[in-house]
């Protein structure tokens, strides 16, 4: 059992995950730890995490490495501040599952219900298939169904089709 810095004892691992997770990201922009090696956890394209070649089952386990992670130039890597362990991303590590309408624009969800506006900090990227800057570095494959709804939410601007949001115009097919 972990011991909390207030003395408590006896704090369930699950408590554990559930707190990490619903504080979101950590601060992991602050931490440069030694690297320690890399571990069998993989990010398969579709958005599935595996350790040593079996799927991660608890949703809650997986949001808390998601919030862990950290993206240094082409690799990704799960943050604490004391250790630093390389891992595998097939594509991205994170999926936008959903959009929506907002004032400030169009938000996004990801897989890992984090939410981002489109504008200048997340910008829409086409590529090989459509993506969402999520954040330091990283990014979200916009999914089928989320794609067919930007393009429908689609207008014209000088023969080109894209979707305004934070102030930005993003092309998403070129007319």
């Amino acid at each position: 059992m972990a011991k909390t810095p207030m003395g408590q004892n006896d704090v369930k691992p699950d408590t554990l995950i559930r707190h990490a997770s619903a504080r979101g990201p950590a601060p992991v922009h602050l931490w440069n730890p030694p690297y320690c090696g890399e571990i069998d956890i993989r990010i398969d394209k579709g958005g599935t995490w595996f350790h040593e070649g079996t799927p991660i089952g608890r949703q809650a386990m997986v949001r808390l490495f998601a919030s862990i992670l950290k993206r240094e130039a082409d690799r990704y890597f799960l943050v604490t501040p004391v250790e630093k362990v390389g891992i595998t991303v097939e594509d991205t590590p994170f999926i936008a599952v959903d959009c929506d309408v907002e004032p400030e624009g169009v938000s996004f969800l990801t897989n890992m219900d984090e939410r981002v506006i489109a504008g200048p900090d997340h910008p829409i990227r086409m590529g090989d298939a459509p993506y969402v800057m999520i954040r330091g570095g990283m990014e979200a494959r916009i999914d089928r169904k989320t794609f067919y709804r930007l393009v429908e939410l689609a207008e014209e601007r000088g023969g080109v089709h894209g979707i305004a949001s934070g102030g930005m115009f993003f092309a998403i097919h070129p007319g």
